[in-house]
């Protein structure tokens, strides 16, 4: 994808400035497939926001695959609601203005565009600050069903997870014990509670 060396016709020293002609094409051919430099998936954050795009891109391709209604489209786009947000928050709203006016635009184009925000927005690396945001909003709709202690607990883990002291994981782990305690089901449905399998423990890093 990057770094590939070029050679100087004239003979001077290569520069690492090309791009591998297979992976040239297959970017070309394939705007939105997930991508990512092997090395790069070392970082841990790196390859959390690789492997959250490549389940993401399944689940928008099955949504894709047959004919499609507005509603499920409404239904996919609020289960990514905090997953959108914790990525990207212009392309959230950009994507929630073509999700309104759906019934403005032929299938074929909505389908593309939808598409491509979504894709583009899930490629912009979820911060340490966007992820407390988009807790502490979930935080915010257990207010009517949980005690305040209970809030204060979560809001505690929150920021420790804030200043690098606990994984993501923690504070997820905690607001889903009390979404199916409480049953709230409106939080239960967020893609962003569990963007991938749990075996693969990608939330686990500080």
């Amino acid at each position: 994808m990057e770094r590939v060396k070029v050679y100087d016709p004239d003979g001077g020293l290569p520069d690492r400035s090309g791009t591998g002609l297979f992976a040239r094409a297959l970017l070309a051919g394939l705007p939105l497939l997930p991508v990512e430099e092997e090395g790069r998936l070392n970082d841990a954050r790196l390859r959390d926001n690789f492997i959250v795009r490549v389940f993401a891109s399944h689940r928008l391709q099955t949504l894709f695959a047959a004919r499609w209604s507005r509603d499920a489209v409404v239904r996919f786009h609020a289960a990514h609601k905090y997953l959108l947000l914790a990525h990207s928050p212009p392309h959230h709203k950009q994507l929630g203005q073509l999700v309104a006016a759906v019934k403005q635009h032929a299938p074929p184009s909505f389908r593309a565009r939808y598409g491509t925000l979504f894709m583009e927005a899930l490629k912009v690396r979820a911060t340490t600050q966007k992820n407390c945001n988009v807790l502490q909003h979930l935080v915010g709709h257990l207010r009517e069903h949980t005690p305040a202690a209970e809030r204060e607990d979560i809001l505690t883990i929150i920021e420790d997870y804030r200043q690098e002291l606990v994984p993501l994981i923690v504070p997820i782990t905690l607001i889903k014990h009390y979404v199916r305690k409480h049953k709230v089901t409106y939080i239960a449905d967020q893609v962003y509670l569990a963007p991938h399998p749990k075996e693969l423990m990608l939330r686990n890093h500080v």
